[in-house]
């Protein structure tokens, strides 16, 4: 079911306003890569991933209109989603860094359908693109899974909160 809502009055807030208020979600650490045929390797760290559905298994992540890397992620027909472990913070930082070669330096192996997966990853799902819809100034991609795999079992996730990292500690 979809609906839409009529435009309302201005916003009461600004578009900070509305970072600082979503960074108070905790969220997971994924870089998401590809590997365009025609192109370099491209990569990104993320926060923006989800489960959208087990049967067809499907997941969801997005990227600004406005990004580099949309180009290479949109020519390649698969990519990969890599959950990043706690330990694996300097990467975060480094697939978030614009004017780089953010794979320099970085251990890695094709997946299945030749995307990268990023080695110490503590799950990783490799995906064929299923749907994309344009919503605001992003880009939402649906993944259908093709592959996937979890790794390093027992090993804290690496969580995003309030602009700065964490690792998951039992309670």
């Amino acid at each position: 079911m979809t609906s839409a809502t009529p435009e309302s009055a201005p916003a009461s807030f600004t578009s900070d306003d509305l970072r600082a208020a979503l960074g108070q979600f905790a969220t997971g650490v994924t870089i998401i890569t590809a590997a365009p045929a025609d192109g370099p390797l491209v990569g990104l760290t993320a926060n923006s991933f989800n489960s959208v559905s087990l049967a067809p298994p499907l997941v969801l992540w997005s990227l600004s209109a406005q990004s580099s890397s949309m180009p290479g992620f949109m020519q390649a027909g698969h990519y990969a989603i890599n959950v990043l472990a706690a330990d694996q913070r300097l990467l975060a930082e480094r697939f978030a860094r614009k004017g780089i070669d953010r794979f320099d330096g970085v251990a890695w192996r094709p997946g299945k359908s030749g995307a990268p997966l990023i080695d110490g990853a503590i799950a990783t799902f490799e995906c064929t693109h299923h749907h994309q819809h344009r919503e605001g100034d992003h880009l939402i991609f649906i993944g259908r899974v093709q592959h996937c795999r979890r790794d390093r079992l027992g090993q804290a996730p690496l969580v995003f909160h309030g602009g700065r990292f964490f690792s998951d500690l039992p309670m």
